[in-house]
């Protein structure tokens, strides 16, 4: 049985907003399995949180570019916000997003791209930096997005530089029809992007351990009701629907009127500019997606500081 400390308390805690106890109850069952935690509290309904949760720490920025046919965004981290509101830092950034559409969303053809006017590869430039700074940074990410006949759209959510900020979106639109037309569009169904978080364009494109742990979660839920099996059943399907209706861009409400789905909307924004929408990928990312920072303890390092440890 593995030892339930406080810090895991409260780490599940911050992450699903229930109570301590039902956290530490949680815990025990999961044998100290976090994500296993997570979801017992979601299957008896006490947690607040309706994904899984992760703590979001790392600083830097996230830039994107689109060049013709072809959109890219990366991520470049950072130690500190500070060193993210650096114009050289920024600078960095919008240089990076913009060799990006070249490399295809390939970090290690990026990474080997030679920096406009440096002589140097983009790592060495990055290198260079660090040593100028006195920080590390790394570029974590890169994805790209590309239509054969249409736009590319983007949007750029908290932006502190013109196409670098928090969060990067590129939306991809096959159109025959008006390309003005077609960018504002676009323009939009990326806003939706950065506020919705989508994970897929099509229930399809969803990894199945997804779809599975959420019907694992599901059918504790429906159990806790007591109804029959047969019911049971019923219930979850209707609530995968559910999820994939929230999940899939293509299904989801659109945020401009949330009367259409996504779908539908490009749909009625083709008839009106003449000619069909479709919607055919994007790229979403958002700053520190995925990474797990050590919480700082400020009075534990001063008291060891002052005790000379």
């Amino acid at each position: 049985m593995a030892q339930i400390t406080a810090a895991m308390v409260k780490e599940l805690r911050d992450a699903t907003g229930a109570g301590m106890m039902d956290c530490k109850n949680a815990l025990t069952e999961a044998d100290g399995d976090m994500e296993a935690a997570i979801d017992w509290l979601r299957a008896k309904g006490l947690s607040k949180a309706a994904k899984k949760a992760s703590r979001v720490a790392a600083e830097g920025l996230v830039g994107v570019s689109v060049d013709g046919t072809v959109g890219a965004a990366v991520e470049v981290n950072s130690e500190t916000d500070f060193v993210a509101r650096n114009p050289e830092f920024q600078g960095l950034v919008t240089t990076v997003s913009s060799l990006a559409p070249a490399a295809g969303g390939d970090v290690d053809k990026l990474n080997s791209a030679e920096f406009p006017g440096a002589g140097k590869s983009v790592a060495d430039k990055i290198t260079e930096l660090v040593g100028t700074i006195g920080e590390n940074m790394s570029l974590r990410r890169a994805a790209s997005v590309s239509v054969s006949n249409g736009i590319v759209a983007s949007y750029v959510h908290n932006q502190v530089a013109p196409g670098v900020g928090k969060i990067g979106v590129l939306v991809a639109v096959e159109t025959g029809a008006d390309k003005a037309a077609a960018e504002s569009f676009g323009k939009q169904v990326a806003m939706h992007v950065a506020a919705a978080a989508p994970l897929a364009l099509t229930p399809e494109e969803i990894s199945s351990d997804i779809v599975e742990r959420e019907r694992a979660v599901f059918t504790e839920q429906a159990r806790e009701s007591g109804k029959p099996d047969n019911i049971i059943e019923k219930m979850v399907e209707g609530r995968i629907r559910k999820f994939y209706e929230e999940s899939v861009l293509l299904s989801q409400a659109f945020v401009i009127n949330p009367d259409l789905s996504v779908a539908k909307a490009a749909e009625e924004a083709g008839k009106e500019a003449g000619g069909d929408m479709k919607i055919t990928g994007f790229v979403r990312l958002q700053l520190g997606e995925g990474i797990e920072k050590e919480a700082d303890d400020f009075a534990a390092e001063v008291a060891k500081a002052a005790g000379g440890a």
